[in-house]
């Protein structure tokens, strides 16, 4: 469960960047400096610059804590959003790319961690090497399509496409735009073990409301998205795209009348759905699926957890009943549109004239460092990050972290105690799982090894190729080896933070523990606001309507008695209905069940920072900065954490396909916390106003 900073807290994913030195490093532990260093000067608690002072708190909070920045911040034409972090994802990038360079630099043999990185991101960057290729790197594997003769052929086609492109838990990705996808974690019943998840797919589309939703917006997505199917076959070479085009978009349709919504997807006990290899000839006909699993590379494994049991029934019968020659276009559209980025630039342009234009309302593309930036954290990651942690990370930031953690836990402790509706039994599970909760901060204890990808300095196509098959059997390597409850899921040079139920554990990078989010000379209130909310999201993120299915050693076990069940299924009821009446647009609402888990992240995760900051004042009183008290500068904090601007295409994805609300939804848990309302003197009768009764209290 992440916190995607697509915006933050998550339970899972977004990517950044670097920076290098020569040396790569055994371990991460940064160096230490043994020289005494003067105090840090004190920073500000709250930006007095992003506030609109003349909006009443209590009527607009959001507005009254970002309503200048809002007024005066313009988005960037290569971003579909801008926030806070942006400038640091920037400085992060620019790092990185500096590292990239260093490497080049160096006269480091092939097959080195530090020429792979120069390599791969060469690769990207020789654009006239990548024109000079054209649509070369292509055909073989369009040939092979091609060659397809029947649907024994067709399902081993489609097992070879299998890929470790999915995620449910650590970065709520619940389907591939391959046939299915593979998932790599520790098994739901049996804990100390990594087991094969299987889940969705099929769709090049955010998500199946793109195909099955008539407002006048989606169906304008759908003829563009027709169009560039067609667009894309015509560049690659193919003729009679139209036709071509209407099939794929139409067996596309089908797929997604099979999938189950991503509301439905965060119910575990749904999704807990063990299949033997020899079940799925029954419960999922039409596919050959011994075929399947041989094209995969998975003919012993003997078991698989199935997500979305009934999707894999609707498209196993669709392989069966759609025209096999309907199959191999769309397995030749997914093919180039995967692998756009390394073809020639009129194919690359028309994917983002879609993607990036029409879909997110972003007018220009990223620079090509920065993309290239992107393509080396994807596959290289922790190489990069074993040089980012110890040269950005200082042992300072990490010890002011884990001091705010221990913190955050005490006052989440005393708030189960405190708890008047929850049995003893249930109690002592939750504190269990407190106790039990592994905390990383920074950066891992171990690195992934990628000694098995090849990369070439003059061959894109199959650094991505190899990188992702490279991936994929890394991960297939693992399955029924004892699990690492300590392994990271993210890499350090990422602005973001994960909740790992499976393992029950929690990992902060080092990219987001930096200003705006963390700054060691603000006073606690803007720290214990800002990056205490997050570190509070993650925790409260063991004890959401998902975390809460799992025990404190990560197996999925009911330990609720019925009458608690029954208390908390209702106060996270009241909070979906708070959020399904917000609404972006006039024809646009949020769906509070789908936003469920992160918002009770959220509220939970709110007040135990607020909790946390109190009791690091030790009783002494909050000192005032710029006139604002201690708890007004605690939620200011906050609402600035979450201060963001959307185009609004962008903004309507998001709200039909993350589980996180749009930020200045998110901003609106201070509705919820008593001490909100005694901060700014929020009264009765001011918009945001809840009475006490209504307010949702949960942990």
């Amino acid at each position: 469960m992440k916190t995607t900073l697509n915006r933050l807290p998550v339970r899972h994913t977004l990517i950044c960047a670097a920076l290098l030195f020569p040396l790569f490093i055994a371990n991460a532990t940064p160096a230490t400096d043994d020289a005494a260093k003067p105090p840090l000067p004190k920073g500000p608690a709250v930006n007095l610059s992003y506030m609109d002072r003349s909006v009443r708190p209590g009527d607009d909070f959001y507005a009254y804590a970002n309503g200048d920045w809002i007024k005066h911040t313009d988005i960037p034409a290569d971003r579909q959003s801008v926030e806070p972090s942006t400038p640091l994802a920037d400085e992060i990038d620019k790092r990185v790319a500096d590292l990239v360079t260093a490497a080049a630099k160096s006269s480091a043999p092939a097959g080195d961690k530090s020429r792979k990185i120069a390599d791969l991101y060469n690769s990207f960057i020789d654009e006239a090497a990548i024109e000079a290729k054209g649509l070369k790197p292509l055909q073989p594997h369009l040939a092979a399509i091609a060659a397809i003769h029947d649907k024994r052929e067709l399902a081993r086609a489609l097992g070879e496409t299998l890929r470790a492109d999915v995620d449910a838990l650590n970065n709520t990705n619940f389907h591939t735009p391959n046939l299915f996808g593979l998932w790599v974690a520790p098994g739901f019943n049996e804990v100390e073990h990594y087991t094969a998840y299987l889940m969705q797919g099929g769709l090049r589309l955010p998500d199946r409301e793109y195909y099955l939703s008539d407002t006048a917006s989606m169906l304008d997505i759908r003829g563009k998205y027709q169009a560039h199917i067609a667009t894309m076959l015509k560049l690659a070479g193919f003729n009679d795209t139209e036709t071509r085009a209407a099939r794929i978009l139409e067996l596309e349709h089908a797929i997604a009348e099979k999938h189950i919504s991503l509301a439905e997807n965060d119910d575990i006990h749904k999704a807990n759905n063990t299949w033997t290899q020899a079940e799925f000839a029954t419960k999922a006909p039409g596919l050959d699926w011994p075929e399947y699993f041989r094209g995969a590379g998975l003919m012993k494994q003997n078991s698989f957890i199935v997500w979305q049991p009934t999707a894999f029934t609707g498209e196993s019968a669709l392989v069966a009943s759609t025209a096999l020659e309907t199959w191999k276009d769309w397995l030749a559209y997914h093919l180039i549109e995967a692998y756009a980025i390394a073809l020639p630039k009129a194919i690359s342009d028309e994917r983002f004239a879609f993607f990036g234009k029409i879909l997110s309302g972003t007018p220009e593309e990223r620079a090509r460092w920065k993309r290239g930036v992107q393509l080396v954290n994807s596959f290289l990651g922790d190489d990069v990050g074993q040089l980012y942690a110890r040269r950005y990370f200082p042992p300072e930031s990490k010890a002011a972290v884990e001091s705010m953690v221990v913190n955050i836990k005490v006052a989440f402790r005393k708030r189960i105690d405190a708890l008047t509706w929850m049995n003893p039994a249930t109690k002592a599970e939750a504190k269990a799982k407190l106790d039990t909760l592994y905390v990383g901060v920074g950066y891992g204890e171990t690195w992934h090894d990628y000694s098995n990808y090849e990369v070439k300095a003059d061959d894109l196509f199959g650094n991505i190729w190899r990188g992702r098959l490279s991936e994929y059997h890394r991960q297939v390597a693992r399955l029924g080896k004892p699990i690492d409850r300590k392994e990271w899921s993210m890499v350090p040079q990422i602005i973001n933070a994960v909740n790992l139920p499976l393992q029950n554990a929690l990992n902060f990078p080092a990219g987001i523990l930096q200003p705006p989010y963390f700054d060691p000379k603000a006073p606690a209130a803007a720290n214990y606001g800002a990056i205490g909310s997050v570190i509070g999201h993650e925790i409260s993120h063991t004890f959401d309507n998902e975390g809460s299915a799992f025990d404190s050693k990560g197996r999925v076990r009911n330990w609720w008695t019925p009458e608690d069940q029954a208390h908390f299924q209702a106060a996270t009821a009241a909070l979906a209905a708070q959020y399904d009446s917000y609404k972006p647009f006039p024809d646009l609402a949020l769906n509070g069940k789908q936003t469920l888990a992160e918002n009770i992240a959220d509220v939970g995760g709110l007040a135990a920072a607020y909790d946390a900051y109190r009791f690091s004042l030790k009783g002494q009183p909050a000192p005032v900065d710029s006139g604002f008290s201690g708890d007004q500068q605690f939620f200011i904090a906050f609402a600035q954490s979450w201060a963001e601007k959307n185009r609004d295409a962008a903004l309507r994805q998001q709200v039909a396909t993350d589980g996180h609300s749009p930020a200045p939804y998110r901003a609106l848990e201070i509705r919820n916390l008593d001490p909100w309302y005694a901060a700014f003197d929020v009264q009765p009768g001011e918009k945001l106003y809840l009475a006490p009764a209504d307010r949702v209290r949960i942990w």
